[in-house]
């Protein structure tokens, strides 16, 4: 998890030493932890402005990495037979998402020091040639060539500069000279290529305390003067989602702090309070001091020295322009704070973001007045504020909460804001956070509104993309959102329901199984057949090859008849260990609850985890070959994923198949709020080849008998307007039942703000009378029992087609 990620999505406590329980990888491997971020060997030589030779680590990890034991070793680029490798030993350890500064020879040119090293050496490096190892141990390396040296598992990383023997991948970064080092990008990306990885670059070498060299003009590294510089906020954040200062030092920045966060990913904000006249630059900026609780207040005037940054949040996202390893002066405290920009239904623009073909937007120049992402961008950083908000998301427990600025936006019937096309997005959207740490987070749900002002700057995160982090939050106005009860079938009418029950084991806690048996036995008042999905193994997540689920069943069972239903009998087929995706060591799967005093089960026995069940044609009609049974588990589709089960049942003596499904999860695409745009969908291809699979069983049922009589639901990870449902529709041998609601309820699930529809019920042709109902009991409460609605189809089976 990014170091962005610990503050917008969990809460991260002080961080021990990472304890190194085995040797790293050899540097074939990428490191996710430390890295060379930058190599110099050109200080103290004519024209370098730096008086010394240094390399820089950083951690892209998001855990301390404990450096004790640990080198860097030089070689010279030749590698010729009497070359050497020398050795620098390094101590301390290097913070998530931090630099480690370690200083090289020293030579009789230049004009600036390095900041404080963390750890120092005398190594006279070569400005132009040259290779970097960072080492597990002391001892120095003998390897000479890139292959050995990739065999040595001691090596976490290694970067060979100028014409080096001994580098990683392609060739070696190039550009080094007296005046320029190699440095990774900011993203710390590491593919193992050198060229790729590195270029050149003006030596910016930063140590753990966040120092940056001093300039040389007396500011003592941005402590001294109290001039501002000639770079201003605006300029950093530049036209462009990407900062034309990315990767240089700034001095002196001045700028109001309008927002301390002193948790997590700790920093604060600054704005410049003479705006330019550009509305596509910013004038708002977030200063990043790692785990060092910043030593300002909100309404200081302050001067900020450090090296700009464009920070990823995670791959594929848009990135938070920012200042690392600041020093800051503070000129004096108690000022006004810059104006917030407004943020409501006149000032977002109804179009959400440009497209670039599903490349990178970075480089487009913002248009605020037309996209919604754009006009965010040109904020961030600013302080925003809006007024009397309702909530389209309910509090998570990260303490955030969804709200939207535009109230006539897409609204649902409960208070939500529906998510029904691809274009079809919610602009007013937004994330919100408090930076006040002594004050409980409101418990909001759908519908609740933060009444009043709520102001702060404008961030960006993993999570969810831009978002307030309040320094002014409204208060919360309860607007009393219930969960529903649908009414209970009548007689003749088979109750047919689906529930993602959210990896339910028998080792949860009895008040995860009362509660969700309450929305069976209450909420949906007993249906007659229960299909459920994400149902664990007897031991939850405990990887030990167990897969039966009885224990679990037998507790939900219970916990339903204790809370009123009915005595439920169940059927499933048992997964071949890991091999239905979900929690490692889960083996969730779909199960069949039925009420046997209402709905009887067809028991064929044979089908198993790898046996798909096939349609049988007879003289009495249809059956299957297996029940329960799977849909050809043996497919491609299903690699990795849940298969659909498929059982038999009969209802006053019609037959009704019913076939459960958990399509794969959409874990891989790009957020909405990506920087690629439009965002790829890269798991729709698998899902798609279950709907096939899928339908082309229904269009097997339907073969044998026209009017055969099949409910199709579950979890399908998809939208009601996405190619998974045309697919799984194709030939009309479905109807989704989604469609038959009021568009302002047609919604099953919550996120990021977003009501919208991963569920589904679909029937089919000779399914002509029933009633459906979606039951929103979770999605939209804070307090959830699963983060997914069940919901129902009453089948009046003896006025349907074929009776």
């Amino acid at each position: 998890m990014s170091r962005r990620a610990a503050y917008s999505l969990i809460s991260v406590g002080a961080a021990g030493a990472l304890a190194i329980t085995a040797l790293p990888a050899a540097y074939a491997a990428p490191s996710t932890t430390a890295v060379i971020s930058e190599v110099y060997g050109g200080g103290g030589n004519s024209g370098a402005t730096l008086t010394r030779d240094f390399v820089e680590l950083a951690n892209a990890g998001s855990e301390v990495f404990d450096l004790a034991g640990y080198s860097v070793q030089y070689l010279p680029g030749s590698a010729s037979a009497g070359s050497l490798w020398q050795v620098t030993a390094l101590s301390g350890s290097l913070a998530a998402g931090g630099r480690y500064l370690i200083g090289e020879g020293t030579g009789s040119g230049g004009t600036t020091a390095l900041p404080t090293p963390d750890a120092s050496g005398s190594i006279a490096m070569s400005a132009t040639t040259g290779t970097i190892a960072l080492v597990s141990g002391t001892t120095a390396l003998t390897c000479k060539t890139p292959a050995d040296c990739t065999a040595d598992s001691r090596v976490l990383d290694i970067v060979g500069y100028g014409t080096a023997v001994v580098r990683e991948g392609s060739g070696p970064a190039t550009g080094a000279s007296n005046t320029a080092s190699v440095a990774r990008a900011d993203s710390l990306a590491d593919t193992d290529d050198n060229a790729a990885d590195l270029t050149a670059a003006t030596p910016t070498p930063v140590n753990s305390a966040g120092q940056v060299p001093d300039p040389g003009d007396g500011s003592g590294g941005g402590g001294g003067s109290t001039d501002p510089g000639t770079v201003r906020v605006h300029d950093i954040q530049g036209t462009t989602r990407l900062s034309p200062y990315a990767g240089k030092a700034v001095t002196r920045v001045p700028g109001i702090v309008t927002g301390v966060r002193t948790s997590g990913s700790k920093g604060f904000w600054i704005q410049d309070p003479q705006a330019d006249s550009d509305a596509r630059t910013s004038e708002g900026v977030y200063v990043y001091t790692g785990s060092a609780t910043p030593a300002v207040s909100v309404g200081d005037s302050v001067l900020v020295t450090g090296k700009v940054t464009e920070y990823y949040p995670s791959s594929g996202n848009q990135s938070l322009t920012e200042i690392t390893g600041p020093v800051t002066t503070v000129l004096s405290s108690g000022n006004a704070l810059p104006e917030p920009a407004v943020l409501n239904a006149t000032t977002v623009p109804a179009a959400y973001t440009p497209t670039a073909d599903g490349a990178s937007v970075e480089s487009l120049a913002l248009e605020p007045s037309a996209y919604a992402l754009d006009f965010y961008e040109s904020l961030e950083g600013m302080r925003t504020t809006f007024t009397d908000a309702r909530v389209v998301g309910g509090t998570t427990e990260f303490d955030e909460l969804w709200v939207t600025v535009k109230p006539a936006e897409h609204p649902t019937k409960r208070g939500g804001t529906l998510y029904s096309s691809y274009d079809g997005q919610n602009t007013g959207r937004l994330k919100v956070m408090s930076l006040d740490t002594t004050s409980t987070f409101p418990t909001a749900n759908v519908g609740d509104k933060l009444a009043g002002v709520t102001t702060g700057p404008l961030d960006y995160g993993t999570y969810g993309g831009y978002n307030v982090q309040a320094t002014q939050l409204g208060t919360l106005t309860n607007n009393g959102l219930k969960q529903e009860v649908t009414r209970r079938q009548k007689s003749d009418e088979l109750a047919v329901a689906t529930y993602n029950v959210e990896n339910l084991d028998a080792l949860d806690d009895q008040t995860k199984f009362d509660r969700l048996a309450k929305g069976v036995s209450v909420n949906l008042n007993s249906p007659d057949v229960v299909a459920l999905e994400e149902i664990q193994d007897d031991n939850g997540a405990t990887n030990d090859g167990t897969v039966s689920a009885e224990k679990t069943l037998t507790r939900f069972t219970d916990a339903i008849r204790a809370a009123g239903g009915p005595r439920y009998s169940w059927r499933y087929i048992s997964p071949e260990n890991n091999k239905d995706g979900g929690e490692p060591g889960g083996n969730i799967r779909q199960v069949f609850l039925f009420n046997p005093k209402r709905v009887s089960f067809v028991d064929r026995a044979g089908g198993d985890a790898t046996t798909a069940t096939t349609v049988v044609k007879t003289r009495k009609g249809v059956t299957l070959s297996y029940s329960p049974g799977r849909i050809n588990p043996t497919s491609d589709a299903w690699s990795s994923s849940r298969k659909p089960l498929v059982g038999e049942f009969v209802f006053r003596g019609e037959p009704v198949f019913v076939i459960a499904n958990h399509f794969n999860s959409k874990g891989g695409d790009q957020s909405l709020h990506s920087r690629y745009q439009p965002p790829s969908r890269s798991s729709e291809t698998q899902r798609a080849a279950q709907a096939a699979e899928v339908n082309t069983f229904v269009k097997s049922l339907l073969a044998a008998d026209r009017d055969a009589k099949a409910v199709v639901l579950g979890d399908l990870n998809d939208y009601e307007f996405s190619a998974t449902m045309t697919t799984l529709t194709a030939g009309k041998v479905l109807k989704p039942l989604i469609t038959t609601l009021p568009a302002a309820e047609r919604y099953t699930y919550v996120y990021d703000g977003n009501s919208q529809t991963l569920d589904h019920t679909l029937t089919t042709p000779a399914i002509t009378h029933f009633d459906y109902d979606v039951v929103h009991i979770n999605a939209e409460f804070a307090d959830q029992a699963s983060d997914h609605d069940p919901q129902i189809v009453r089948i009046d089976v003896s006025r349907c087609r074929g009776h």
